[in-house]
């Protein structure tokens, strides 16, 4: 039987940019998750959360909605 895997898969987190939707962001691209942060307001912080996902080597795109 295979091992559960979260690979290739794709998130879109709401309030990723900050507080538990980060954490949230952050521990799904730990497990592979292509991540979708999303944000209303602050483009700053969804930014950052993008930019330590792919700097971790994960896939992370900022998303207003």
């Amino acid at each position: 039987m295979a091992a559960f895997s979260l690979e290739r898969r794709v998130a879109l987190v709401t309030g990723a940019g900050r507080g538990l939707g980060r954490a949230i962001a952050l521990e799904l691209a730990s497990w592979g998750v292509q991540v979708a942060v999303n944000f209303q307001h602050n483009a700053a912080s969804a930014a950052a959360v993008v930019a330590e996902i792919e700097g971790a080597g994960g896939i992370a795109s900022a998303v207003r909605a």
